[in-house]
């Protein structure tokens, strides 16, 4: 009887031992999250610039990005608004950055920015607006390349691939680069 009694024990324990040993890893995962220098300072460093690069896609050429594939929009006779932002974000410049950087393989004279409402500046590229792709998660993703009710978006393209596999630097004087 004694051997039953000291098992139940045991069992009666265990939970308030693991409910603990929670709350302790919890505890320090907080405290370490409220260090000076830790994710906080990542995020600020990171608004300090905003980086336009290209990279080369299989399908696509080589495409402007910033994490993911960026896009221009062709407009229909229904404005992007706020359902569209949604699913197009625009690319803004974080608060106190007034230009966006080029990366490598983008001209920097093509690069500029629109106010947008409320004092946001929207990147542009060859003077037109850069947006994302919501379902773009990862770089060299290029879902957005369509046309919806917002108009026809299209991946900015600035060296497009050749039938050959070699790649063609796009120079059509309308486009200045980017690909339709």
């Amino acid at each position: 009887m004694e051997s039953a009694t000291q098992k139940s024990s045991v069992r009666r324990r265990s939970p308030g031992l693991r409910y603990a040993a929670v709350t302790l890893t919890l505890g320090a995962a907080m405290a370490l999250a409220l260090l000076p220098g830790s994710a906080g300072a990542a995020s600020s460093h990171a608004s300090k610039s905003l980086v336009i690069s290209a990279d080369k896609t299989s399908s696509f050429g080589t495409v402007l990005t910033n994490r993911t594939t960026l896009y221009t929009l062709s407009p229909s006779a229904t404005a992007c608004a706020t359902a569209c932002l949604k699913i197009w974000p625009a690319v803004l410049l974080p608060k106190g950055v007034s230009a966006a950087t080029a990366g490598s393989g983008v001209a920097a004279s093509k690069l500029g920015s629109v106010k947008r409402a409320g004092g946001l500046f929207q990147v542009t590229y060859d003077g037109k607006p850069l947006y994302r792709f919501f379902k773009d998660t990862q770089p060299g993703q290029v879902h957005g390349d369509v046309t919806d009710k917002w108009g026809k978006w299209s991946a900015v393209v600035t060296v497009k691939p050749s039938a050959g596999g070699a790649t063609t630097t796009t120079t059509s004087p309308g486009g200045g680069g980017v690909g339709f």
